[in-house]
């Protein structure tokens, strides 16, 4: 049996992401060449979740969006975020995602995506994970990120047996949710990340960002890197959903998955310590973080 091989983090930093820039897309070029993102999710008691990931992928600098969420919460989508394309999808009598729903929802939706967030706001179903796993093969040009309870498609068992030519994707558990797709503890998540990100992403073929006061950003190949002082306020309902929409929109301007990554730990951190200037160090809300982004992006834009 081969040893594991020694995972050495790569520290994110100013140095890191200056030397790693960003695609950016002509000075002329139109809402397609920057990006068209399909952000999934939404549900009545959490309808607030899908409309910040959307926001922030807009922040990011993705071009053109579509939002599919379930019929209750639609309306509030197109009313609140006007550069949306919203798709209503069947709900059950719970608020969640009635079974069959994706699937019926794909030719009003489309395939045609260069980055997919799927999972912001969901309330978790029986169904759910079989019926995202059925509709990603769709998704033939995109980058696929899954966060909250669209991450469960990981221990369903097709997903090891998927095809090759299954569109990439990323991860964005926080301890607690690396620790019940895995069967660790929270503990053993927060004590050992590296060696856990090390298996996971091997078994899963994923890029995965583990979340918290230290993040990390892994990829299947074993190289990591780590991001280091965040702060409390970041910690607030709605954040994990907003960082999920950074790096869809990174990722459907044409970033790597890995890159989208980790810029999007990146600028949402420095999103938080921004505010954290003007408000202090709690007490920010979430909805504040996206409209930080640009300016944080360009300022590490060569030249």
């Amino acid at each position: 049996m081969s040893t594991p091989k020694q995972i050495n983090p790569i520290q994110i930093d100013e140095a890191l992401l200056r030397s790693w820039p960003l695609p950016m897309p002509p000075a002329d070029g139109d809402k397609e060449q920057k990006g068209r993102i399909l952000l999934i999710g939404g549900s009545p008691e959490m309808p607030g979740a899908i409309m910040l990931a959307a926001t922030a992928a807009l922040r990011a600098g993705a071009g053109k969006l579509t939002v599919a969420t379930v019929i209750s919460v639609a309306p509030l989508v197109a009313a609140q975020i006007p550069e949306a394309k919203v798709i209503a999808l069947a709900e059950d009598h719970n608020g969640a995602l009635a079974p069959g729903a994706l699937q019926a929802g794909m030719e009003k939706m489309g395939s045609r995506f260069d980055a997919v967030v799927i999972g912001p706001g969901f309330e978790p179903s029986p169904c759910l994970a079989d019926d995202i796993l059925a509709i990603l093969p769709s998704f033939t040009e995109a980058k696929i990120v899954l966060d909250a309870c669209a991450m469960g498609v990981v221990n369903l068992p097709e997903w090891q047996h998927r095809e090759r030519s299954f569109p990439p994707v990323l991860l964005t558990p926080h301890a607690g949710e690396m620790a019940h797709l895995t069967g660790s503890s929270k503990d053993e998540v927060k004590a050992r990340p590296e060696k856990i990100l090390q298996r996971t992403t091997a078994e899963w073929q994923a890029v995965v960002a583990l979340k918290g006061a230290t993040t990390f950003v892994a990829n299947p190949d074993d190289t990591c890197w780590l991001h280091e002082g965040g702060n409390s306020g970041l910690g607030v309902s709605g954040s994990g959903d907003t960082l999920a929409g950074i790096i869809g929109g990174l990722a459907a301007r044409g970033a790597p998955l890995d890159q989208a990554g980790v810029w999007g730990v990146a600028l949402h951190a420095r999103a938080g310590s921004a505010l954290a200037k003007k408000y202090g160090p709690i007490g920010y809300l979430a909805r504040e973080i996206s409209a930080e982004i640009p300016r944080l992006m360009h300022a590490l834009v060569p030249g």
